[in-house]
């Protein structure tokens, strides 16, 4: 079966930056989209990027455009978020998600069949 397993949240200061990382084990079909996903305290689950596994991003959420980066590293079967100027707003966990199939469409809604486990990213001032 398909794992994820996130890596590299942590505690930082505004301005300050966190690369996160996702490695993905055991296809089990084709994948048709991969993504981040955050979820703050008492606030809905929000996509931050979504991308095609050739590595064309197809999403940036408008509130971390300019500042936040997805790739991957497709040798080591692993999916990253590099978090620039960070600021408080961006306190959550922040969770990788992969999409399987023949479908065309790449972006929050692309149905995921497969999660991480979360990694927590906390900004204070």
């Amino acid at each position: 079966q398909v794992q994820l397993l996130e890596s590299g949240g942590g505690s930082v200061q505004t301005g300050g930056s966190l690369r996160l990382s996702c490695a993905v084990s055991g296809y089990p079909w084709s994948t048709h989209c991969l993504a981040w996903f955050r979820q703050a305290p008492g606030k809905e689950r929000e996509g931050v990027a979504t991308a095609y596994p050739n590595g064309l991003t197809t999403y940036y959420a408008d509130s971390v455009k300019g500042r936040f980066t997805v790739s991957q590293d497709k040798a080591k079967s692993t999916l990253y978020l590099q978090m620039n100027n960070l600021k408080p707003e961006d306190t959550a966990m922040y969770y990788c998600a992969a999409a399987f199939g023949r479908g065309v469409y790449c972006g929050p809604r692309a149905g995921f069949g497969a999660w991480g486990q979360g990694t927590q990213v906390t900004v204070s001032s």
